[in-house]
């Protein structure tokens, strides 16, 4: 019989092939996405959390009622009800186009219940329409969601386990196409090359950083499709923090000197890709102005936990399925939903468990990320070999423990970035927007994911800082 090794690459769970249900038959030795085997994270070795090839654009013609509300939504650029720019005329185009979404019959789910890939895209189709109808209404009227919305969107959200609101997957993961047909890159090195090989059953390769752009935005402007690319960007950049995860878990499981010796060049490769993230969250600057973020972009993302706590959502309809239930899970979309983030905290045994706010926020932001990834964070958490642990264990190997800390420091460098941007996105417009009402004292912003935004960037720094070995 022949020997079975466990640490081979390609057994690895870091390693193995992405799970994506197509729309066709499946190719062989590809897994299924609609199960939830130990090994089913839906994660790819070129493009990481994000999806190998661009996202489902347009759902088949059974489902065209859906897709073309939202087109009229985004060609006719709705407006937010109190928006800065918003005139009478604006109001009233709205209002027409929410009577024709009153009037959406109730189309079945049941064929989109065989892809993932529509299932996603149906979740994507059908929070986007409702955000539109909720926001072009005045923000003091209880939102009452046509069933026409409801219920196919709680029948997806059955599928997909998340819930039927905006999330981090609606507006970044799921939400982005090429600008121009791409060819494998000739310098393998490059920086949109994220340093990974293809796989020997792909020609496809992981899109150039600067190909990118998003299937929808609420105002149309390129303010708030660099918001979301920056983002995006991230995500693929990040392909290899998950590349040099799996290559130390393979070496941690030898442990020799010599895996030492590799773990510690792979752990030196670390803080340049972290500093690439931070400078691609910085450059947001660049494309998104502050103020139009503030006051026309981030009003449409916020969920019901970011609202007046008086104000519920009613999902019209709920009680004609018995097998739907109320969600109770209403905030918006948040970086906080991002899985890559998450995976560094938990590869580099970064503990929240001082800062319980942050602590639960953390793991309520999980139930909106895709469940395949959510099943990747557990079992991550779930490594009998720690990376911490090792160092700890093994600090007095040349080069090992500054490695660490290296990763450590940058990371709260990133964050130190992040509590920057949400200075300059969220909190600073909102003293200026209280300054403009008359409105005395600081009090606290929430973020579009209902949590005080600046306490939490700040908490998750100080929790990361903390968690350098000495």
């Amino acid at each position: 019989m022949p020997n079975f090794d466990p640490l081979s690459q390609s057994q690895h769970f870091l390693a193995l092939p992405r799970p994506d249900v197509t729309l066709g038959p499946l190719p062989r030795g590809l897994a299924d996405t609609t199960t939830v085997a130990a090994h089913d994270f839906d994660v790819d070795n070129r493009t990481g959390f994000m999806p190998p090839e661009p996202p489902l654009a347009r759902l088949p013609s059974e489902w065209e009622t859906w897709e073309a509300i939202l087109d009229s939504a985004l060609t006719k650029r709705l407006k937010l009800h109190n928006g800065p720019t918003t005139s009478v005329s604006d109001r009233a185009d709205s209002a027409a186009w929410r009577r024709v979404v009153q009037k959406l019959p109730v189309l079945s789910t049941d064929d989109l219940k065989t892809s993932e890939v529509r299932l996603r895209r149906a979740h994507h189709v059908l929070v986007w329409v409702m955000h539109y109808y909720i926001y072009t209404q005045p923000e003091d009227i209880q939102p009452i969601i046509p069933r026409g919305i409801t219920i196919p969107l709680l029948r997806v959200c059955q599928q997909l386990l998340l819930p039927p609101i905006m999330t981090y997957s609606d507006n970044v993961l799921y939400n982005w196409a090429l600008l121009r047909p791409q060819t494998p890159p000739s310098d393998q090195g490059s920086f949109e090359a994220l340093l990974f090989p293809l796989s020997a059953s792909s020609t496809a390769s992981t899109p150039a950083l600067d190909n990118l752009k998003c299937l929808a935005t609420f105002t149309g402007t390129r303010d708030e499709e660099e918001f979301y690319l920056a983002s995006a960007r991230i995500e693929f950049r990040g392909t290899e923090v998950l590349e040099i995860m799996r290559e130390t878990m393979d070496e941690a499981f030898v442990g020799d000197n010599t895996a030492l010796r590799r773990i510690t060049s792979y752990l030196q490769r670390l803080p340049t890709v972290i500093k690439d993230i931070t400078k691609l969250l910085t450059d947001v600057r660049h494309g998104c102005d502050p103020e139009l973020f503030y006051n026309q972009i981030r009003p449409w993302l916020k969920g019901q936990d970011s609202g007046p706590a008086s104000i519920k959502w009613v999902f019209e309809g709920i009680e004609e399925d018995p097998t739907l239930v109320q969600p109770t899970e209403l905030s918006g979309s948040s970086a906080g939903q991002s899985s890559l983030i998450s995976a560094l905290d938990i590869f580099l045994g970064v503990s929240h468990g001082d800062n319980p706010t942050a602590v639960q926020f953390l793991k309520r932001m999980r139930m909106y990320m895709p469940r395949h990834h959510r099943n990747f964070l557990r079992h991550l958490e779930n490594n009998p070999r720690p990376l911490k642990a090792l160092v700890e264990a093994n600090r007095d190997y040349p080069g090992l423990l500054n490695a660490f800390n290296a990763s450590i420091e940058t990371l709260k460098e990133f964050r130190e970035a992040h509590i920057r941007i949400v200075g300059v996105y969220i909190t600073g417009p909102a003293r200026r927007a209280r300054e403009r009402l008359g409105q005395t004292g600081e009090g606290a912003v929430k973020g579009t994911g209902g949590m005080s935004a600046m306490a939490f960037v700040k908490g998750t720094r100080d929790d990361t800082a903390a968690s350098k070995l000495s």
